[in-house]
């Protein structure tokens, strides 16, 4: 994406798009877990009008055929999603790709797939889902930006995993080029004013 925003929301289902879009989020992720796949279909084919409609980058998470099928500009995969994904038609379709990364290993299976950007996480200690992976930290930022840049300087680095406006400075100035947060906004007890935050925050 041209001029990757700096700021990265995901949702969890279309109902937040009619309250955050008017906000002026320019790049949300659909994560949607546990659904029936009619379900998720009609979801991502709201998503995708809805953002359309306000100029804002949809992502898709995980469900790569139906991004495909549904004339879907971008994905998200996480490595275990990555391993079954036929990458190749992905990219045949004009697809767009994000990978999750936590460790050196996963850094190198994302790299090897020219991916679209690289997300790094947790930066922070994430109370979001149980995950196998300590906190990342600043000093890890710095180290995948560097490698990223080695291959490939023009990729995109996310951070994501226990981000608050507090700490995105400094995640920022570790060599992030977006942030990206679920809870902080979607538990906020006003997502909108708190998305607003982020949005004047990372211009």
């Amino acid at each position: 994406m041209k001029n990757f925003p700096k700021f990265y929301q995901i949702i969890d289902d279309v109902a937040w798009l009619p309250r955050l879009l008017p906000v002026g989020v320019k790049l949300v992720q659909l994560r949607i877990k546990d659904k029936p796949i009619d379900n998720v279909r009609h979801q991502i084919i709201e998503a995708k009008a809805l953002c359309e409609q306000a100029g804002c980058q949809l992502v898709v998470n995980d469900y790569w055929q139906l991004a495909i099928e549904l004339g879907c500009d971008y994905l998200h995969l996480g490595q275990e999603d990555l391993a079954e994904a036929d990458i190749e038609q992905i990219k045949s379709a004009g697809v767009r790709l994000g990978i999750s990364t936590h460790s050196h290993e996963e850094l190198d299976v994302a790299l090897a797939v020219h991916p679209d950007y690289i997300a790094l996480g947790p930066v922070y200690e994430t109370t979001l889902k149980k995950m196998p992976w300590q906190p990342q930290g600043l000093d890890r930022v710095r180290e995948w930006k560097q490698k990223i840049s080695d291959v490939d300087e023009s990729i995109p680095l996310i951070g994501i995993g226990g981000l608050t406006i507090e700490r995105a400075e400094g995640v920022y100035k570790a060599g992030a080029d977006c942030i990206s947060v679920v809870s902080d906004v979607l538990m906020n007890d006003n997502p909108e004013s708190r998305l607003r935050q982020w949005l004047e925050m990372a211009q």
